[in-house]
């Protein structure tokens, strides 16, 4: 149950094809298609702690992309469209207000999927109405599981990682305030990278 696929081996064209809907690889820009996501970042001094943690239990993962809870998966889209996709996003931000999120304690989708996650519990409504607007236009889609925020810690390591990942986070607490969310895009090398940042500046629900 988990369409977060920037927790996934980045450099995987069947997964992306398979999730993103599309047969773009990550960075291809030779076909004309780049790989790109959206989130809401974790802010210090969780992010760290959540990263040290992912290392910890072994999780390739720890230092391709930092801690977030997804709104749009790994998605290819032609290069032409960039700007209509910017506007897109900017559209968005500007029709929602920043809000609070708190993260807390863990939970998983085994036996379905190998992902332990910090779990949202103040914040996802928000999240789903803001993930909802962004897979609309450009960059609609459809996904594999209903939309579920989360925060993935430990994916694709072996159960007794699993197992210390959701039993040492089991009492983590983290509360902030949400005023942007972040584009990120996939290079060539596998590796994602910042390509906007976009403030959250509608009125108040």
């Amino acid at each position: 149950m988990n369409d977060d696929t920037f927790v996934h081996r980045a450099v995987d064209p069947g997964e992306l094809a398979d999730r993103a809907g599309s047969g773009g690889r990550a960075g291809d820009r030779a076909g004309d298609t780049v790989v790109v996501g959206v989130v809401v970042p974790v802010p210090e001094p969780w992010a760290q702690l959540l990263v040290d943690w992912r290392a910890k239990v072994g999780d390739p993962q720890a230092s391709m992309v930092p801690p977030h809870v997804t709104l749009l998966p790994p998605t290819a889209v032609p290069v032409a469209e960039r700007t209509a996709v910017t506007e897109h996003l900017c559209r968005v931000a500007a029709a929602h207000p920043a809000f609070d999120v708190h993260l807390a304690g863990t939970g998983t989708f085994r036996p379905i999927s190998e992902v332990v996650f910090v779990a949202v519990a103040l914040g996802i409504a928000d999240c789903e109405l803001i993930a909802a607007d962004v897979r609309s236009g450009p960059l609609e889609r459809s996904l594999n599981f209903p939309y579920h925020p989360h925060v993935t810690v430990a994916q694709d390591v072996p159960t007794d990682m699993l197992d210390l990942a959701y039993a040492g986070l089991s009492e983590v607490q983290a509360e902030f305030r949400v005023d942007h969310f972040q584009e990120f895009e996939q290079r060539p090398g596998g590796e994602w990278t910042i390509a906007r940042r976009y403030p959250l500046t509608g009125p108040p629900r």
